[in-house]
């Protein structure tokens, strides 16, 4: 894996921000075997949206029910830790053409914008903690945590 572009998933970034969450301790022992291979971690606007969406909205409602303030530092630190995989109109066109070409529809549509900006920028892998999101789309190897973990991030 030296050397890779690895997108992060949003309901990974949304756990790895909370050491009390469960699955903190898989999450960053997985983004550690990341960085031990040379893989670089990424994130898209798509990523954050969801990051921010999920961070701001009331926790009866299935959200951690941060401030946008604190939502804004949570947001900073990925910023500064992950590598941005920018939109524009490359990807744009890409993720309506993944649209179509794999009858997407419903809340899939947010996955095929994280994987049009995958292939607009040559990233294979995704760290997930739903790999069959992406069964879709054969060129892109959607990656459980436990999996990497697990398995010392072999190809």
């Amino acid at each position: 894996m030296s050397d890779r572009l690895c997108l992060i998933d949003s309901n990974i970034l949304m756990r790895w921000v909370r050491r009390e969450a469960p699955e903190y301790k898989l999450i960053d022992s997985a983004m550690k075997e990341l960085a031990r291979f040379g893989a670089t971690p990424c994130y898209t606007s798509q990523n954050l949206g969801e990051f921010w969406n999920v961070l701001t909205r009331p926790a009866n409602q299935n959200g951690y029910g941060l401030t946008p303030a604190q939502a804004n530092t949570l947001a900073a630190g990925i910023e500064s830790n992950l590598r941005l995989l920018p939109d524009g109109l490359d990807v744009h066109e890409e993720w309506r053409r993944l649209l179509v070409l794999h009858a997407v529809s419903g809340v899939q549509v947010h996955d095929a914008r994280n994987a049009a900006a995958m292939h607009v920028h040559g990233v294979e892998r995704i760290l997930t903690f739903n790999p069959r999101d992406f069964a879709r789309y054969a060129d892109i190897k959607a990656v459980h945590p436990a999996d990497l973990a697990s398995t010392g991030a072999r190809e």
